[in-house]
């Protein structure tokens, strides 16, 4: 397709869009509760639809009385039964695509359903927000005039009885849209190579020849492709690769302690940074305005959103309340009820509204990955942060870490156990330290009070990996590239133990 006619496509629909945008930020209830319905009224002859008797309810109420929360293994059974090619289970039409995803907190590996509804009206229509959003907000943007660089997991699908599974990425690309494969690089046949480290020289053959304007993939893999681009070029930042390059479209870890990184190699204050939140499940929000760190929950996906306040979350007391009754500034767990049969499902994501009109949001963290033995209360944000002030503090960089808690033994108090590699390390580690403790007790008055005199909590303890720990660690447990990342906080000591144990040298700072 010639370039003038791709732009012209991409600004009739570009206006559609925002309007159908306008429509849902303003009437952000209405567009869920009638979402919702739909849901219902299209499911209700399933079995689960039947089960619940989803054609006697009128209201939210209704729905929020008679199904109950379900989590993965609540719902495995039926996925199971779906994969060997039973139909009309949990949606009404035949789910042929199952996205694979073995999480960090389980090792055991998660099928979601991917139905056709899901594929269209969630992750592709996605797709084009996202790229509808930029181009609002850029209108001098020459994105078509190249072509975006993906990096996803892009693991090979495997049949089985009629249904596939693969990495979500792998799905994508196999069912994608003409417009999408003909302005992405790498070729599908690499994309979908299954062998991480023979993947990657074979995608920075093949991108470093292209005009590549945009960049599209994880954080941390997304980093580990485009040095290993530069180290192969001899240049020294990515503009003298790709001299066109102008957006990078993230997603699936926090993108903050690797902003510095990217810094260097993409030297530009015009290059810019938007953030997706994707997932297996579906996709979610999209930043809408350069320079944002708030992401716009998108309504009209056939998603519809529930949440738990994190206060209440796996107590006697946890409540779920719809989206019109969310507070700004508070912790929430995510619930999802999909088009492709998801039914009240604990995605295990949490997320904090930074405003209500529209709704926007920030992703804290992971229900499960958190540090609270101390009633400290740490999530994954509080630990980025002060990451990533402690580094600016003391000239290093960060490329992976972990941290666990030191129980308290008899009269020893506890203690948080960090594993760090770091890409330049601290001068003065015990600086450091220290550095990373001051911002801590700075983001989280909770911490800061068990740290008080050392009441509860003693200092930090700090281990310095050796070089490519983390990534050695998941290779061997077959989770290189694509969505898989390591488990930033725990309240069990499992992940600290084996990293240890694989550190062949320790320092403690």
């Amino acid at each position: 397709m010639p370039i003038p006619l791709v732009h012209s496509v991409a600004s009739w629909f570009l206006k559609k869009r925002i309007h159908q945008m306008e429509l849902f930020i303003k009437y952000p209830h209405e567009v869920q509760y009638e979402l919702l319905k739909k849901l219902i009224s299209k499911a209700q002859n399933t079995e689960i639809g039947r089960k619940y008797n989803f054609a006697s309810i009128n209201t939210y109420e209704d729905f929020a009385s008679r199904v109950p929360l379900q989590q993965y293994e609540d719902f495995e059974p039926q996925i199971e039964r779906s994969r060997r090619g039973e139909t009309n289970i949990f949606w009404p039409t035949p789910i042929k695509w199952f996205a694979k995803s073995s999480g960090t907190t389980n090792a055991k590996s998660k099928f979601i359903p991917v139905s056709d509804d899901s594929l269209e009206k969630c992750h592709y229509a996605a797709g084009k927000d996202m790229l509808c959003m930029y181009l609002n907000n850029n209108p001098e943007s020459k994105l078509f005039n190249g072509k975006s660089l993906r990096l996803g997991g892009s693991k090979e699908l495997y049949s089985r009885n009629g249904t596939q599974f693969g990495d979500l990425s792998a799905i994508l690309i196999d069912n994608m849209p003409f417009w999408a494969e003909y302005s992405s690089t790498p070729s599908n046949e690499v994309s979908l190579m299954s062998n991480w480290e023979v993947k990657m020289p074979a995608i920075v053959n093949e991108t470093i020849k292209e005009n590549v304007t945009s960049l599209a993939g994880v954080p941390s893999w997304m980093l580990v492709l485009l040095n290993n681009a530069l180290e192969a070029s001899g240049r020294e930042n990515l503009f003298e690769i790709w001299p066109n390059l102008e957006v990078y479209f993230h997603g699936g870890v926090n993108f903050a302690p690797y902003a510095d990184q990217y810094q260097k190699i993409l030297p530009s204050s015009s290059f810019r940074y938007y953030e997706i939140y994707n997932a297996s499940e579906g996709f979610f929000a999209i930043q809408d305005s350069n320079d944002s760190k708030e992401l716009l929950l998108m309504l009209d996906y056939g998603v519809f959103y529930e949440f738990i306040p994190m206060d209440t979350f796996g107590t006697s007391e946890e409540k779920v309340i719809p989206l019109s009754e969310v507070e700004k500034g508070k912790n929430y767990a995510v619930l999802i009820t999909t088009n492709a049969g998801l039914w009240r499902y604990k995605i295990g994501d949490t997320v904090r509204f930074t405003s209500l009109d529209p709704y926007r949001i920030k992703i804290t963290g992971r229900t499960k990955h958190f540090i609270n033995v101390f009633g400290e209360e740490l999530i994954i944000e509080n630990a980025d942060e002060a990451l990533k002030k402690a580094a600016q503090q003391t000239d290093c960089e960060i490329v992976d870490y972990t941290v666990a808690p030191v129980f308290m033994k008899e009269k020893e108090k506890g203690a948080h156990e960090w594993i760090i590699e770091f890409k330049i390390p601290p001068q003065d580690h015990e600086f450091f330290t220290s550095c990373l403790d001051t911002h801590l007790k700075s983001i989280n008055s909770d911490y800061e009070a068990k740290r008080f005199n050392n009441m509860t909590l003693n200092p930090p303890k700090v281990h310095q990996a050796r070089e490519k720990l983390f990534y050695d660690w998941l290779k061997k447990h077959d989770k290189l590239g694509g969505q898989h990342k390591i488990p930033r906080l725990s309240n069990q000591r499992t992940y600290v133990e084996e990293l240890l144990e694989m550190n062949d040298v320790r320092f403690e700072i």
